[in-house]
């Protein structure tokens, strides 16, 4: 847990390699985003429903009440998931974005500031890489083998793949390859394949991960805190998206709520 794996791999590479890569995997995002955007027509879409629910707001929204509700969706949206309700689904999707969180932080302090030969890695650091990955594979796994909507609802068996699938897939693939590198290289197997193996695995995984970008959810977790916020300021403004406002009536669902729990999508 305290083994960092890039200061080991740079007596064979040189650090400046390992950091083109971080740069070249950071424009992958940028570019992948940027194009899927263009494409899907993300961008016209926000800024013209913007300006369509700016003709219809009942109240304009001041400085400080704008910055107040970007803050708590933030804080409490964003950060916490909180529209996936309590439950299993949330604690697997935080564990799971939080671990992703620490787990590439720690990848970049790493690679940046504890390659060099004369540098001493902090145990935190290398903490917070093992620790990210292991959280992002309990989150991912947990997701994956038994909370998808098609698994748990529509009786899809686990392993069936679709293109939607490559996000998820090629995250548990960088952080399962990298703790299996990081073990294998931290047992001095002198020069075995072990190790090699899950260090090619673990570069292949962030390829197709970060230059996947076009094909896979990823831009999604990007835009969408745009329209999170987007969406709670046009209920502060009583613009409401152009939807009509909530009926003063009690909420009837029938019975059937009652039976069993909720679960289809």
């Amino acid at each position: 847990m305290t083994n960092n794996p890039f200061a080991v791999l740079t007596e064979t590479l040189p650090p400046v390699f390992l950091q083109c890569f971080v740069i070249t995997m950071l424009a992958l995002i940028v570019i992948g985003t940027v194009i899927q955007m263009i494409h899907h027509k993300n961008i016209t879409y926000f800024f013209n429903n913007a300006k369509k629910a700016k003709l219809s707001a009942t109240r304009e929204l001041g400085a400080g009440e704008t910055t107040a509700i970007i803050a708590k969706t933030i804080v409490h949206d964003i950060a916490t998931t909180s529209e996936l309700g309590a439950g299993k689904r949330r604690v697997a999707h935080v564990l799971g974005m939080y671990g992703t969180i620490l787990f590439w932080v720690a990848s970049v302090v790493l690679i940046f500031c504890y390659t060099s030969s004369d540098s001493v890695t902090p145990n935190f650091w290398s903490m917070m890489w093992h620790v990210g990955a292991i959280m992002t594979c309990v989150g991912g796994y947990w997701f994956w083998l038994f909370l998808r909507v098609d698994v748990l609802a529509e009786a899809h068996p686990w392993y069936r793949i679709i293109k939607a699938d490559l996000f998820v897939l090629t995250l548990l693939a960088c952080a399962t390859f990298g703790l299996a590198w990081s073990y294998t290289q931290s047992l001095n197997l002198e020069n075995r394949w072990d190790d090699k193996v899950f260090l090619t695995l673990y570069i292949l995984s962030n390829i197709a991960l970060f230059g996947g970008v076009y094909w896979s959810k990823f831009a999604h977790m990007i835009y969408k805190p745009g329209a999170a916020i987007q969406k709670n300021l046009a209920e502060a403004d009583g613009s409401r998206d152009n939807l009509p406002p909530y009926a003063d009536a009690p909420k009837q669902f029938g019975l059937g709520i009652k039976r069993e729990q909720p679960k289809h999508y």
